[in-house]
């Protein structure tokens, strides 16, 4: 080392033994506290001013702090008070590490300046029982042999608890046990630990494991404790010999049965463990050579196999002894013996032999016919000969044992072909062995069919709906029938039944087709002229003797709007104009005409409805669309035209519509007041017996009965003479009779009594009623007359008086 090296660090060991030395002069003697651990933060331990006669004032000039040697700052100094207190709490197990050191102390020095001094304060922490003891393992594992002499000892791991004196571990507790008990050692250092002692014998057979709970408490107060748990595992000795379920078995096999069929699986048990008890099976000594070649002894499983045939004629019981033997290093075993009854076997089966059968048979056939007989046998004997012959359930047939093992099939229900064509008959033949054994024979049993079902339609009533205008010879419907029976008896032939309707069969009127039931319409149909037809059709099969059955068929005839409206009023020629004559001063809202149009067809297309086409005024006149009555609107100026032109469309309901037109020329003439007065003296009057005078009807009904006989009388004239009658022209004044006449008036009606009623109403206003003929198409027309125009400005009137026109 260099010589300056030297100096200098004998120059610092100079200097710091002169601050040792300094340090000591400064400080005081050692101020001694004690203190319990865990006291809480802020607790003050001592005043430090009071005890080192320290003025409380100077502490904050003179810089008063703490240090704590090496150790944390576990303590502080209030400069205000001068107060030693708690900053965070003591762990004494924390600060002293050393297990068996009895005190612990903190070290602090107060250090002031001005003047420096330095105070040493030595703080002694007492022990407090803040631990529970505790072992170093989670569990204890022994394994012991059940074959341990009774008084063996098993050391055992010590609980720590780093509390120190009466704090620490002072005892050990173990759980209740018959086979273990404990006893405490103390060691050298004056720590406590516990040994197991076995107290009795173990058997691993009665129990194989044991649990118990070892439990150290120190002596602190309140005591603290800690446990583990022990586990004892016996250990297995061979100390058990196998043993069978039986000491002796009786076992029953059949004869023939295959080769490896199990006869009977033996189970020996050994209670003891692992190769302990592995068993093997063997034959003994005193099993005979004709068993063991006839059965086969598994060693491993211990299952008794068939080895060779079975026959209980041959031979009918065999002797065994078993031998069961473990793999311990000293083996043990174990025996038992079995004896095997072979039994006798059910192996011939019953025969069924079919001596008669009958097929076919008609099914109308008589109960009670034999229809089959059938004869059965077995080889064996005893139950085992015994057998039973039967048939399927549930059917028309029964079995009739007629002699020994003979049976008779006979019918025990009628047939039905229609339900079951045939039958398949199955006779099965049972033994009464076990199990038993059968046999069976199948025979199909044919029926043949008898004409017993008469034909049936698909329904009882049929409605069929023809349009009119259909064309002749027009499909309208199939009418088919059904027979279950078979080949002729099923063929069925259609007929109409006969029926005349106003001289006319309806043979004339329909065709069926008699092989498929079609129906056909053999003409046009008119719904105005038939609406309806009601008639029979039968279907008659062709079997012997043939069955037969029939329907009622319905013909509606739907009307088409096929036939256009009628101009009855005003009436006229073809092709001509209506010309009328009307009063300038008619009033405002005056009847000037009235068209009526008729149409045959029916009510839903005969619904008419007027409309002008042309009008000469348009605000002079006006139409109602549904009784065709022409009026006024207003008065007659000097400015209206004397000459009006109106055409009027009649148009039905049909779709699609038709129609008819008339066309009226007015003339208005000047006529007194008196004249026109007497023609709108009456009001008209349009639904007949509309406040009628009951009383007044009575007087004329005398007057009219009259009357009617001289028009029935005219009626018979006229259809002698039909030349005359035709080739009269008619005149527009049969109509109507300038314009006195009232046409609102004009009706159609449908039939005399009808006519009849019109006829009395308009006599009581002093009117001729008179039939018109009218176009084709029409029924009757009525025009009345006022009387008081006579019947010499009407041409013909005789002829046309009651005039019938009916319909083509």
């Amino acid at each position: 080392m260099s010589p300056v090296l030297t100096k200098g660090y004998l120059h610092r060991y100079v200097l710091l033994f002169i601050a040792f030395l300094i340090v000591r002069k400064i400080s005081g003697a050692v101020t001694h506290y004690t203190l319990p651990e865990e006291m809480k933060e802020g607790t003050v331990v001592a005043n430090l001013a009071a005890d080192l006669g320290l003025d409380v004032a100077t502490l904050t000039k003179r810089k008063m702090r703490l240090d704590i040697i090496a150790n944390k700052k576990y303590l502080d100094v209030n400069k205000e008070t001068g107060e030693l207190y708690i900053v965070e709490k003591i762990d004494r197990e924390h600060i002293c590490t050393t297990k068996w050191s009895s005190s612990c102390f903190l070290k602090l020095e107060i250090t002031l300046e001005n003047p420096l001094r330095i105070f040493n304060i030595e703080l002694e922490v007492l022990d407090m029982n803040d631990n529970a003891p505790h072992f170093r393992r989670d569990a204890i594992h022994l394994d012991i042999s059940e074959a341990t002499a009774k008084g063996e000892r098993f050391s055992l791991s010590n609980a720590v608890d780093p509390d120190v004196g009466t704090n620490s571990v002072k005892t050990y507790y173990l759980s209740e046990s018959e086979y273990f008990n404990i006893e405490i050692q103390t060691g050298r250092d004056g720590s406590k630990f516990a040994d197991l002692i076995l107290i009795q014998t173990l058997d691993r057979e009665k129990k194989e494991h044991h649990n118990l709970i070892l439990t150290a408490v120190d002596g602190g107060t309140p005591a603290r404790s800690g446990t583990v748990n022990i586990f004892v595992h016996v250990l297995d000795t061979n100390d058990n010999a196998p043993t069978f379920d039986e000491a002796a078995y009786n076992v029953k096999v059949m004869e023939n049965s295959p080769i490896g069929s199990l006869v009977i699986d033996l189970n020996a048990s050994d209670l003891d463990d692992g190769s302990n008890s592995d068993i093997t099976y063997s034959y003994s000594l005193y099993t005979s050579e004709k068993t063991q070649e006839t059965f086969n002894l598994n060693p491993i499983t211990g299952e008794i196999t068939v080895k060779g045939m079975l026959n209980y004629e041959d031979f009918r019981i065999y002797d065994m002894e078993v031998i069961a033997t473990d793999k311990g290093a000293n083996s043990l075993s174990g025996q038992c013996t079995i004896k095997i009854l072979v039994e006798d076997m059910n192996d011939n089966h019953p025969e069924i032999s079919i001596k008669s059968f009958q097929s076919p048979v008609s099914e109308n056939i008589e109960l009670d016919t034999v229809i089959a007989v059938v004869s059965v046998s077995d080889k064996d004997s005893g139950d085992n000969g015994e057998v039973d012959l039967h048939i399927p359930e549930k059917m028309p047939f029964k079995l009739r044992e007629s002699s020994d093992n003979y049976y008779e099939l006979v019918v025990s229900e009628p047939l039905d072909r229609e339900k079951v064509p045939e039958y398949e008959v199955t006779f099965t033949v049972t033994d009464r062995g076990s199990p038993p054994l059968s046999d069976n024979e199948t025979m199909t049993l044919e029926l043949l069919d008898v004409n017993d079902n008469v034909p049936q339609f698909s329904q009882s009533f049929y409605t069929i709906r023809v349009m009119e205008n259909n064309a002749p010879g027009s499909l309208l419907s199939s009418l088919t029938a059904f027979d279950p029976d078979l080949h002729e008896n099923q063929y069925l032939v259609y007929f109409i039944i006969e029926k005349e309707i106003a001289n006319t069969s309806m043979s004339m009127l329909f065709s069926i087709n008699p092989e498929n039931g079609n129906l056909y319409a053999l003409k046009t149909f008119d719904y105005e002229i038939e609406k309806e037809f009601l008639f029979h059709i039968e279907a008659r099969d062709s079997g012997s003797p043939p069955l037969s059955s029939n329907v009622t068929v319905h013909i509606i005839i739907v009307d088409q709007n096929d036939n256009a409206p009628v101009i009855v009023s005003p009436w006229r020629a073809h092709g001509s104009v209506v010309e009328e004559k009307i009063p300038r001063s008619t009033d405002k809202g005056s009847l000037v005409a009235k068209v009526i149009a008729l149409d045959t067809d029916s009510v839903h297309n005969s619904r008419i409805t007027y409309q002008f086409l042309q009008v000469t005024d348009a605000s002079l006149f006006s139409l109602d669309q549904y009784n065709g009555e022409i009026r006024t609107m207003r008065m007659f100026s000097y400015k209206d035209s004397r000459h009006h032109r109106l055409v009027v469309i009649a148009k039905d309901n049909g779709e699609p519509a038709l129609s008819a037109t008339v066309t009226i020329k007015l003339l208005t003439v000047e006529t007194d007041v008196k004249a026109y007065s007497d023609m709108t003296e009456m009001p008209l009057e349009y639904d007949i017996f509309s406040d009628i005078n009951l009383y007044l009807v009575i007087g004329l009904a005398s007057v009219s009965f009259l009357l009617l006989i001289t028009i029935l009388v005219t009626i018979v004239l006229k259809c002698q003479k039909p030349k005359a009658s035709k080739t009269a022209p008619p005149s527009r004044n049969s109509v109507i009779s300038e314009r006195n006449s009232t046409i609102a008036d004009s009706t159609l009606v449908s039939n005399d009594a009808y006519w009849y009623s019109l006829f009395l109403a308009e006599t009581r206003k002093g009117k001729l009623v008179v039939r018109q003929p009218v176009p084709k198409g029409s029924r009757y027309i009525v025009s009345s007359i006022p009387r008081g125009t006579g019947l010499s400005e009407t041409s013909d009137s005789a002829a046309s008086t009651l005039q019938v026109r009916h319909m083509m």
